[in-house]
């Protein structure tokens, strides 16, 4: 299988998976030309794509579903409450009824040969879902926009050979930045935000022998970057009682205004 972060940031989202015989974004939160230069790197064109899986409604993540799934005639799948949101958004211009497809959390999709899992993610959105995909090799799995996790995120992150994890803010840049009190409070609470240390406490319980990549996703442009997301992560795996250190596994920052190397897992 392979996976690539074609924009992953506070500013837009858009994560490839695919293998020989399918291809999904989960996200679509960048125009139609990112998403169109981000595919060519790994030799494709939107017209390959078998889906588009949306996570939740926020902009971020679907600000370039209406353009792209009318040139393409994507089908895209979403919980029926993202779904209904998708549609009143007058932005995204008239999009087909035909290509929306309903799914639910825990409850599997088939893609040609690939097994998509929808799990329920705790964030202020109307039932917002990270994916879990398999094949016959491989398990990949995007989470991101999380404010807390417990044992359920644990179980569909459990066994996996690459992730897109969130890291999205630093608690200390964010408690003395810009940013007007309700939404540092919103960032913060369980319906927000994995900060740094949040994520790395999640990927130390996580790991395993058999973990090639990580992606570390969506950082705050305002209050994170990327060296402190990275170290901080590391730290926290190292500080850890786990057997594991932070050199055994490959840890990246997905960019944001950027596609990311893509990796075969």
């Amino acid at each position: 299988m392979r996976l690539m972060s074609i924009a992953s940031g506070s500013s837009g989202n858009c994560i490839y998976v695919g293998n020989d015989n399918a291809h999904i974004l989960i996200d679509t939160g960048i125009s139609k030309k990112r998403v169109e230069e981000g595919l060519k790197k790994i030799e494709l064109s939107p017209a390959d794509l078998n889906g588009i899986f949306i996570t939740h409604e926020h902009s971020d993540h679907i600000s370039g579903l209406g353009v792209l799934s009318r040139k393409y005639n994507i089908p895209i799948y979403g919980t029926w409450e993202t779904i209904a949101a998708i549609k009143s958004y007058t932005n995204l211009g008239k999009i087909d009824e035909d290509l929306f497809v309903e799914i639910e959390p825990d409850k599997c999709v088939t893609v040609e040969n690939l097994t998509v899992r929808p799990f329920s993610i705790s964030h202020d959105a109307v039932n917002p879902v990270g994916y879990r995909v398999e094949d016959e090799k491989s398990k990949v799995a995007v989470a991101t926009d999380m404010g807390t996790y417990d044992d359920y995120i644990v179980e569909n992150l459990t066994g996996l050979n690459g992730l897109v994890l969130e890291a999205n803010h630093d608690i200390r840049m964010l408690q003395t930045g810009t940013y007007p009190y309700y939404l540092k409070q919103r960032i913060l609470g369980n319906r927000g935000h994995l900060c740094n240390e949040m994520a790395g406490r999640l990927l130390d319980i996580i790991l395993n022998e058999n973990l090639k990549k990580v992606f570390l996703g969506h950082l705050s442009k305002e209050n994170n970057y990327e060296e402190l997301a990275y170290e901080s992560v590391r730290m926290e795996i190292n500080l850890s009682d786990s057997r594991y250190k932070a050199d055994d596994f490959d840890i990246a920052v997905a960019k944001r205004d950027l596609p990311s190397e893509w990796v075969e897992i």
